[in-house]
C-alpha cells in the first residue's frame, strides 16, 4: 500500500520543483525519498509521458533534467526475445518500446564499443548518449522538440544529449551501480510504486 499525503511529505527540492515535473514524476521522487528505495545510490526518474529525465545524486538532490528520446512504440513491457533480436536488428512490431519499471543499473559498453548504462542487459535496454551516424541530425532535432510525442523514435533505449551524458550520467552512473525508475505511460505512477 502506498503512503499518501503527509506521510510522503519530504523536503522539497527547489531545483526539481523548478522543472515543473508532472504529478507522476513528483509522486515517484517523493516515494523514492520517503522509502529509501535507492539505498544511498544515485537514481534517475524517466517520465515517459513527458519524455523527460530527472537525475539525482546519492543524497537525493536533483543534479539535472533533460528531454529524452524513448522507444518509438507506446507500451510498458519489453517484448519477449527483444534482446536477441536487437543483436541482429530483426525487430518486430511491438519491439520498440521503453519498458516501465525499476532497474538496477550497471555501467558498460555496447557492441559498438560505446559507454552505456545498462538498465536490462538481456533486453538490450540502456541509457546512452545520442549516437553519431546517418540519423544524428534528425534525432538531435527531435530531441530538441518541445513536444514529447516527437521524441519517440528509439528502438527502446533512453537517449540523452551527448553533453548531458558526459556531464551528468557518466559521473552519476558511469562508474557505479544506481537505480533508474521508468514511469509507465499506460497507467499512473502509483501502479508502479505499489509493485515495488
Amino acid at each position: 500500500m502506498i503512503a499518501s499525503g503527509a506521510a510522503l511529505a519530504a523536503p522539497r527540492d527547489a531545483a526539481f520543483e523548478a522543472q515543473k515535473p508532472s504529478a507522476d514524476a513528483r509522486e515517484m521522487v517523493q516515494w523514492v525519498r520517503h522509502s529509501g528505495d535507492a539505498a544511498g545510490r544515485p537514481y534517475i526518474v524517466v517520465d515517459k509521458k513527458e519524455a523527460r529525465l530527472y537525475a539525482f545524486d546519492a543524497d537525493g538532490r536533483m543534479r539535472a533534467s533533460t528531454a529524452v528520446i524513448l522507444g518509438a512504440e507506446r507500451g510498458d513491457d519489453s517484448a519477449p526475445g527483444v534482446g536477441d533480436r536487437a543483436q541482429t536488428g530483426a525487430f518486430r512490431p511491438g519491439d520498440r518500446t521503453t519498458p516501465a519499471g525499476r532497474f538496477e543499473t550497471q555501467p558498460g559498453i555496447n557492441i559498438h564499443g560505446e559507454h552505456v548504462v545498462w538498465l536490462d542487459y538481456d533486453a538490450a535496454l540502456a541509457l546512452h548518449r545520442l549516437r553519431p551516424g546517418r540519423a544524428h541530425a534528425v534525432r538531435a532535432a527531435r530531441l530538441a522538440d518541445s513536444k514529447p510525442e516527437q521524441r519517440r523514435l528509439s528502438l527502446g533505449c533512453v537517449v540523452v544529449p551527448v553533453q548531458f551524458y558526459r556531464d551528468v550520467v557518466q559521473p552519476l552512473l558511469g562508474r557505479r551501480a544506481g537505480v533508474v525508475y521508468v514511469l509507465p505511460e499506460t497507467s499512473e505512477a502509483r501502479e508502479l510504486i505499489t509493485q515495488l
